[in-house]
């Protein structure tokens, strides 16, 4: 017969409370995630378009390395698994001294460099493109 530290029946545990709790919270995480992704995207669609004079002020990455050691068993050795995930943005300055921060793809990020003077298309959060003044860098047109 198992001791219970809390003087109940033999029966109860507090164990699957917890493990219940656990799920409803990470499925609920995942459920708030999807609506706010969703919120953000039909806030996009119904964003104009817009281009605008803007300059590249800075450029970064946020890279996501995730880790995953299979189980081990009477045929294989636990195996490692890494994937990392990079993403890029570049923030943008407007003349008015405005910043805005895009998502952009790894080409896109590629094609940028801080300083360049160009027009920034968006809509929304979402980067569209954007073309380099051909002259020099520098607000004036």
């Amino acid at each position: 017969m198992g001791m219970d530290p809390f003087g109940g029946g033999a029966m109860f545990s507090i164990v699957p409370v917890i493990v219940v709790l656990g799920f409803i919270f990470v499925i609920g995480m995942i459920i708030v995630q999807g609506l706010k992704g969703g919120a953000q995207w039909a806030r996009n669609n119904n964003s104009l378009v817009l281009t605008v004079v803007a300059k590249v002020v800075a450029k970064r990455t946020d890279i996501r390395n995730n880790s995953h050691i299979g189980h081990a068993n009477h045929v294989a050795p636990a195996m490692h698994h890494h994937h990392s995930t990079t993403r890029y943005f570049a923030t943008f300055e407007f003349e008015s001294g405005d910043r805005l921060e895009l998502g952009l793809s790894d080409k896109e990020f590629g094609l940028l460099a801080e300083g360049d003077v160009g027009k920034l298309t968006f809509q929304g959060t979402r980067y569209q493109g954007f073309t380099r003044n051909s002259s020099e860098s520098s607000w004036a047109q």
